[in-house]
């Protein structure tokens, strides 16, 4: 009858329940694995299974479908790929240091081919693996049910040698994760052997026989320190690093960097893809191609050859160094020696894992030889009653006749000669055509050495140094036997790489266009010329504007600077590589840039040594010079430029100049200044700087800009309302910083000018209120003196101001007429994504 009880329980305590219920047999029963054999239980599973079966390295090789079948259907009934899987892995050289299975067929590649499917490969367990199932039938681990009490599975296998260490783990759990890595046979077992001898034993002593890991496919490791804090406590982290040489030609003009180990668990197709990359998109200078000479016949994969042609006079070290830093031919790995023991997950150092292994075959030995000890007793007894039963065969004989039955002549024989049970159905079993030869001497000769072999066994299960000495002669010869050089090499500390960026890269000219709306790209002189070589066929946006217009060099750096006292360095190489005509690619996508920021400057540097400045101008006045030294970095995320005083300021301007000349501002209530860039002083990059004017209630910056001290040029001034002033530089006359400047043009009683921007030698473009950008034609308007009127340019009014700036590469000078007249550039304007009065441009 059903119950129409109620239980009232929380969700998240049921929840909680199940999910700890499904986490607790994901760890213990499927990702982890045993301290004591190192094995998941499908491994385990799937070995026994083979063990079974007699599909052993003694016996023909036989079908992967077969064996599993024969696991899904008797111990792992969780689908055939997950066995077949678990089972290829175990066949994989690159993956195992030491084989479990031997597989025949295609069980897959370095190059993450995939393997056969099981209906076509064949494999049977290696002689390796027979060792970790030896002596499993006496009585050596404990059997638990398989899944429905059909038969018995071993719930860890006797495992002869520390499979743990040998072959590593990787797996992942609910809220843990394992990662082991391969290390050599040999070693690991001196160093059970070392801890068995000594249990007080120190972990630098350990680290003597087990320098560190050993993989399969080989390579470099660096980080002794973090091996040495993984063997201590479970966790740690170091690098592998591919094996090369440099192979010289013999007269050409080529040489070969060959890569001959990679490293573990890296896709070999992966890394000569990750080279291949590179050498096409020429970010490594000197590298001409790559090509995989791997051999392809199964005795030659395990010989890696990775080819990097490079030109004879190219930096090999250089190049190495960016490989190491930009592909996979150097990886992390991190040791997280994570393992069920005692029934629950435990992160174990080298110390406690060998620990743990040594426990478990003290407990294998002793069952195996008390196993061992019983059956020799049992044979002893038997013997004994034989060679009595000799002595008087005849009347054993006249007996057994004279009984009515078997169980009848048992009894007679018991009762008349003083035989036990054993006895009695030892003698009954003898062959009547055995008794003739039946020999004394050869019985007495068994029971001589029974009796050895059973004081043999005694004394193991009675003296622990007796048990000790049986493991450690059973695991020599295990090393004697299977134990292989070390393929991994061992180097000291992790190597700093130091890379030259611009050695790796292939310098070349090129032009850097950068739109108001913030579009970027590299251009060959080629394709610009193709199209005209002018700005106006620069392939842009509908309604966007070339800003900034650069001849440089793809080695050179370029530094982006933003409003709240960041900056970015990239090189001119990382820019994306487009025509002419095309329109570019977002900055966001050059520098990583937060959608709060906003560019306010911007310079191309070829050699950060030339004796030039950052200035950093905020919008409440305040200046700041750094050297352009201070700013050098191999760093691509953001960085401090320059520090702001208060939480409500900005930084509406950052420009390169020299140390020279002077400096002219103007704030958007129509007030100028101009002084000597000398008044300055050079500070650090964490700095804010000092005042450059002193400004009226509510009034703020709106530009600056490096001038000529005695500048015959002509600025132009442009306000919101659409009209343009122009005025030469040298009538704003000079005067100390931090003064309140002087009235750049004629105040209004009503309606007060408000400047939006200030220019020199730029074409400037207006965003009128009718969303349309018109070019403002300053030439229209005559030059008049530091306070006159203007004219008004652009009817209706003016939202924003967009500008279009060459700018030259080479080291800023002090201004002249000669330098005017020739349309030569007095310093290294920085261009800026916003306008003049910091509003984000349209």
């Amino acid at each position: 009858m059903l119950s129409n009880q109620i239980i009232e329980q929380s969700f998240a305590e049921i929840m909680g329940k199940r999910f700890g219920d499904y986490a607790n047999l994901v760890i213990l029963s499927r990702a982890i694995p045993d301290a004591r054999d190192g094995l998941k239980p499908v491994q385990r599973r799937i070995l026994y299974a083979m063990y079974q079966e007699g599909n052993t390295n003694d016996k023909p090789y036989r079908k992967s479908a077969k064996t599993v079948g024969y696991v899904m259907g008797t111990y792992h009934p969780h689908g055939d790929t997950a066995i077949y899987e678990t089972m290829v892995r175990m066949a994989q050289w690159w993956k195992m240091r030491q084989v479990l299975i031997q597989g025949h067929g295609n069980f897959g590649s370095l190059d993450a081919d995939p393997p056969a499917a099981m209906r076509y490969t064949e494999s049977r367990l290696s002689a390796l693996a027979s060792e970790m199932l030896r002596d499993i039938e006496k009585d050596t681990v404990t059997f638990i049910p398989n899944y429905d009490n059909s038969a018995q599975q071993p719930a860890v296998l006797p495992s002869r040698f520390p499979n743990l260490l040998v072959n590593g783990a990787a797996g992942i759990a609910v809220g843990f994760a394992t990662d082991i890595p391969t290390h050599n046979l040999g070693e690991v077992i001196d160093a059970a052997i070392a801890q068995m001898k000594n249990p007080n034993i120190s972990l630098d002593e350990l680290m003597k026989h087990v320098k560190g890991p050993d993989f399969p496919t080989g390579g470099i490791v660096q980080g002794v320190s973090g091996i040495r804090k993984a063997f201590e406590t479970g966790r740690g982290q170091f690098i592998i690093r591919g094996k090369t040489h440099v192979e010289e030609p013999k007269g050409g003009k080529v040489k070969k960097i060959v890569i001959s180990e990679i490293p573990f668990e890296v896709v070999k197709s992966k890394l000569v893809a990750q080279i291949d990359e590179l050498v096409m998109e020429r970010k490594i200078e000197g590298a001409l191609a790559v090509r995989d000479e791997t051999g392809r016949k199964e005795a030659d994969r395990k010989q890696v050859r990775i080819v990097v042609d490079i030109r004879k006079e190219a930096d090999e070290q250089a190049i190495l160094h960016y490989l190491f830093k930009n592909t996979d031919l150097q990886i992390y790995y991190n040791y997280n020696m994570n393992v069920i023991h005692e029934g629950t997950i435990r992160q174990m150092g080298l110390k406690a894992l060998l620990g743990a292994y040594i426990d478990h075959q003290k407990e294998v030995v002793t069952r195996r030889s008390q196993y061992d000890l019983d059956k020799k007793q049992h044979r002893e007894h038997i013997v004994e009653g034989l060679i009595a039963a000799k002595s008087i065969l005849r009347q054993i004989v006249d007996t057994i006749m004279d009984s009515e039955d078997r169980a009848d002549a048992k009894k007679n024989i018991m009762e008349k000669y003083g035989f036990t049970e054993i006895q009695a159905d030892a003698i009954l079993s003898i062959q009547l055509a055995s008794l003739t030869r039946l020999d004394i001497i050869k019985l007495e000769k068994e029971l001589a050495t029974l009796a050895k072999e059973i004081e043999e066994l005694k004394s193991i299960l009675a003296s622990e140094k007796k048990l000790i000495q049986v493991i450690t002669a059973e695991l020599n010869e295990i090393k004697k036997k299977y134990a292989e050089e070390r393929r991994t090499e061992i180097q000291g500390e992790i190597e700093e790489i130091k890379i030259d960026i611009a050695m790796q890269i292939n310098a070349e000219d090129c032009i850097v266009t950068l739109t108001n709306e913030g579009y970027i790209k590299r251009t060959s002189p080629r394709s610009f010329k193709s199209m005209g070589g002018t700005i106006e066929t620069c392939g842009v946006k509908d309604g966007d504007r070339v800003r900034h217009f650069v001849e440089t060099n793809t080695s050179h750096t370029a530094l982006f600077f933003t409003q709240d006292g960041k900056y970015f360095a990239t090189l001119v190489n990382s820019f994306p590589d487009d025509k002419w005509k095309d329109i570019g690619s977002a900055v966001v996508n050059v520098i990583p840039l937060e959608k709060t920021q906003r560019i306010v400057g911007f310079a191309i540097v070829e050699d950060f040594k030339q004796p030039l400045y950052v200035y950093h101008v905020s919008r409440s006045g305040l200046i700041k010079k750094t050297a352009l030294a201070d700013y050098e970095t191999n760093r691509s995320s953001a960085l401090v430029a320059a520090k702001l005083k208060s939480a409500d300021d900005e930084f509406i301007t950052v420009f390169v100049s020299g140390e020279q000349g002077a400096l002219l501002g103007a704030t958007r209530d129509g007030m100028g200044i101009r002084f000597l860039a000398e008044e300055v002083g050079a500070t650090g990059r964490a700095s804010s700087g000092v005042k450059a004017i002193t400004l009226a209630k509510e009034d703020e910056l709106i530009s600056f800009m490096p001038v000529g001290a005695e500048d015959e040029r002509v600025f132009s001034l442009i306000t919101a309302d659409g009209v343009v002033k122009r005025t030469k530089i040298a009538d704003i006359p000079l005067q100390g910083r931090a003064g309140k400047g002087v009235q750049l043009i004629r105040k209004r009683k009503t309606s007060p000018h408000q400047l939006l921007a200030i220019s020199v030698d730029e074409t400037m473009y207006a965003l009128t209120k009718q969303n349309e950008w018109q070019p403002v034609p300053v030439d229209q308007v005559s030059i008049n003196e530091q306070g006159g009127i203007g004219r008004t340019v652009i009817e209706g009014g003016i939202e924003s101001i967009a500008y279009e700036t060459v700018l030259p590469t080479d080291e800023p000078k002090e201004s002249n007429a000669s330098d005017t007249a020739s349309g030569k550039k007095p310093e290294e304007q920085i261009s800026l994504f916003t306008d003049e009065s910091g509003e984000k441009k349209g």
